[in-house]
């Protein structure tokens, strides 16, 4: 798919991967709407994209919130027309062990919350399936062709401390084959569905972490270092360009090692 004058929808635009992918699609000449909790952040990076020439509107959206979405989809088609590349890469992780028992007493002393668990997967699983349902609609109903993604993760394969985070990323990992499926089924074409699924990535969260913490995780990446936000892009971009893509979610990883064995 040629990238010139298409318009991509991008959730968690204001940082991190959302960010990098938006940027780097404005300088293929792809008109951008982002969406973030984040409205500073958001502004930046519109400002950021403008002043290189590319063209971006912001819209602050909670993707856990249907009305939000509905009004990030509506004003991309609104201002430019049209919906061909939907990146929904807004996520958290509230990372803790479903049950902690005392060392002492063996009784548990503390738990995953509710909150901790449904927040993660209001925003990772809920917030993914109307980013892409509410685009998805717009495409069909107005002939756009061209892909959905879906943001999964390395620890899809399973993370301690991590039950609501993982179960989100392996669901949308699944995704690109059951839409995929979903779309032939109903004869519709044009519409491709792809996942990405990164690595420990080069992000300000990960940078900012202890060194011996971040030492700990990169020993056990064989390329020896964190995976690189214009390596991800670069594989999404692919992905895009290539129309025989699809149906499947590509592992960006820097192969992470997991008991021996890569992940």
């Amino acid at each position: 798919m040629n990238l010139k004058n298409k318009v991509a929808v991008i959730t968690g635009g204001a940082s991190g991967i959302g960010a990098g992918v938006a940027v780097e699609l404005a300088k293929l000449g792809v008109k951008v709407v982002l969406g973030d909790m984040n409205e500073e952040g958001l502004n930046a990076k519109v400002t950021e994209i403008r002043k290189n020439g590319g063209e971006a509107i912001a819209v602050k959206t909670n993707v856990s919130q249907e009305a939000d979405v509905i009004k990030l989809m509506d004003t991309a088609m609104e201002t430019y027309g049209a919906i061909n590349i939907v990146v929904p890469s807004a996520g958290i992780f509230r990372d803790a062990f479903m049950v902690n028992p005392d060392r002492e007493t063996g009784k548990v002393f503390k738990s995953m919350s509710t909150s901790q668990f449904m927040d993660v997967i209001n925003v990772n699983l809920l917030g993914t399936f109307l980013t892409i349902r509410e685009a998805s609609i717009r495409m069909i109903d107005n002939k756009c062709e061209g892909v959905l993604f879906t943001i999964s993760s390395i620890n899809k394969e399973g993370q301690l401390g991590q039950l609501n985070y993982s179960s989100t990323k392996a669901s949308v990992a699944l995704w690109p084959k059951i839409l995929s499926g979903e779309f032939h089924a109903k004869n519709i074409k044009g519409i491709r569905v792809v996942g990405i699924a990164p690595g420990y990535v080069e992000t300000p969260l990960l940078l900012g972490m202890k060194p011996e913490v971040l030492e700990s995780i990169v020993k056990d990446v064989t390329i020896g270092r964190l995976v690189k936000i214009d390596e991800i892009v670069s594989a999404l971009i692919f992905a895009i360009q290539n129309e025989a893509v699809t149906g499947t979610t590509l592992e960006i990883t820097g192969g992470v090692i997991s008991r021996g064995l890569v992940k």
